[in-house]
């Protein structure tokens, strides 16, 4: 927060030492802060100045429940359930690099994200049913439903040396991806 003017008031949001301590693990887990200020009211409230791109979204359009990219949190709906997601298999942190959870937020409201790509630049892909395949941590938001690991970009491990590709990280099921068009 830079300035505030009007009725605006400013929380930890903590309810106890037991919600104290399940966010304390949850932003060691996650790479997020810990304690995230709520703010309360009617007026303005102005943020410190970034010099990243802030993307709204919509987290209803995203069937109520997504899951972002370590250290892309800015601020939510305090109506959003935030929540540590856990890697589908140990593999994906341990081998794609990407750590063993990530934040996810359900319910509905407005996520912002902190991100240095503009939303015009960004690639959302949809998937019925269906698979994506992306060598490198591109991928800054998904749908909480779909099953997210990271595999070898071949059928054998010789063959996914050989093509160069390696591990790849792998998003399946129906819902949606946005993706950077290069590494994060």
């Amino acid at each position: 927060m830079q300035w505030m003017v009007g009725d605006v008031k400013a929380t930890t949001g903590l309810k106890g030492v037991g919600d104290f301590i399940g966010k304390t693990i949850r932003g060691k887990m996650t790479k997020e802060s810990s304690i995230k200020p709520e703010y309360t009211g009617t007026g303005t409230l102005v943020l410190e100045p970034t010099y990243k791109h802030i993307l709204l979204l919509d987290v209803d359009e995203w069937d109520q429940s997504l899951v972002i990219e370590d250290g892309l949190f800015l601020a939510c709906d305090s109506g959003l359930k935030h929540k540590a997601v856990m890697r589908s298999n140990l593999s994906s942190a341990a081998l794609g690099g990407e750590g063993l959870f990530n934040l996810g937020l359900t319910g509905q409201g407005v996520i912002a994200l902190e991100s240095s790509v503009s939303r015009e630049e960004l690639i959302e892909i949809e998937l019925e049913n269906d698979e994506l395949k992306i060598d490198g941590n591109m991928a800054i938001a998904w749908s909480g439903g779909l099953e997210f690991t990271v595999e070898r970009s071949g059928k054998t491990l010789m063959g996914s040396a050989a093509s160069g590709e390696g591990l790849v990280n792998v998003y399946r099921g129906t819902g949606k991806v946005l993706m950077a068009p290069f590494l994060q």
